[in-house]
């Protein structure tokens, strides 16, 4: 009679023992997976926002990584030059001064880089998430460099001021 609950104490200490060695990982820092665990690297969509309109930003470069046991798996991309991308983007038409918005899921930290045509020309103050349009009418190419703890992206939009 007393092999009964010894018989079930090892049962019940060796299912945690196997639940506990289990191999469920959890990434440090923000999970940009956590909509879908086998997506690697993840699809972050970002946006702009003018006058309560939303315009899709285009994606560029990217560089990802996520650990998988022992092992880092990185996942990195050269695409063209956000003045590159820009020669297919249709410009969204704004009024100068006008306020854009940035939204990008999982709240990257971002950095705002206005384009010429060959390089960053400059760095464009952010508050909170915002960027005001220049004074002055012309064609603006724009890129959003985001970043998380396990990844970058690259995105640009490009506007006209009217």
């Amino acid at each position: 009679m007393k092999m009964k609950p010894l018989l079930f104490a090892i049962i019940v200490c060796s299912l945690l023992w196997i639940s506990g060695c289990s191999n469920g990982q959890v990434n440090a820092g923000v999970d940009v997976n956590a909509s879908n665990e086998n997506e690697f690297p993840p699809t972050i969509s970002g946006t702009i926002k003018i006058d309560d309109t939303q315009h899709e930003m285009k994606a560029g470069g990217y560089r990802w990584e996520r650990k998988q046991g022992s092992e880092t798996q990185v996942i990195q991309t050269d695409a063209a030059s956000p003045y590159q991308i820009a020669e297919d983007f249709k410009a969204i038409a704004i009024e100068p001064n006008q306020k854009i918005t940035i939204d990008i899921e999982e709240n990257p930290q971002l950095f705002v880089y206005l384009w010429n045509n060959n390089e960053r020309e400059i760095e464009i103050e952010l508050n909170e998430n915002q960027i005001t349009a220049p004074a002055s009418k012309g064609r603006y190419i724009y890129e959003v460099f985001a970043t998380w703890p396990n990844g970058e992206v690259s995105y640009t939009f490009v506007v006209e001021v009217k």
